[in-house]
């Protein structure tokens, strides 16, 4: 769980056998019940991440890749540390911290959104096709929308 805190937003239900979270806080980090290993760092600062090659079969991020400053080597790391067949899946929705957001995303519509995360798959060079998920409920447009777009690390030929 990338650009974790103190909550992993997985469904209830999802039980994996070990869950890392990475994100800025310690404290934070410290009081998510779910994860069995937290590690700090500030992938804006530093995208490398910090694991082998090949170590996880999923990678998530749940409203903050918004904020990535340095998006294709992070989605390039992503590639390198997930194992092949493994998906990773970002979330996302129009509510942000507008002083925190990427100058793009702040002028772009959230149609645009989904076109500049599926770009960030794309041009990391490390994954297959994209795909987009809108979550929005339908009731009658008065619910926040919400956005997926995965993308899987191609397994070998």
């Amino acid at each position: 769980d990338m650009c974790s805190s103190w909550v992993s937003h997985l469904p209830e239900r999802y039980s994996p056998k070990s869950l890392t979270i990475l994100g800025l806080n310690q404290d934070e980090l410290d009081a998510n019940p779910r994860a069995t290993r937290r590690v700090v760092q500030d992938i804006n600062a530093n995208p490398i991440l910090p694991f082998d090659d090949e170590s996880f079969d999923v990678i998530t991020n749940v409203v903050s890749v918004d904020y990535l400053t340095r998006p294709l080597e992070v989605f390039s790391e992503m590639a390198r540390v997930l194992r092949p067949g493994g998906r990773a899946v970002m979330s996302f929705s129009n509510r942000c911290f507008p002083t925190k957001v990427i100058d793009i995303w702040a002028r772009t519509s959230d149609l645009e959104h989904v076109f500049i995360v599926g770009c960030y798959f794309h041009f990391s060079m490390g994954f297959e096709r994209a795909i987009a998920h809108d979550l929005q409920p339908a009731i009658f447009g008065l619910s926040d929308p919400m956005y997926v777009v995965e993308a899987s690390k191609p397994l070998p030929s």
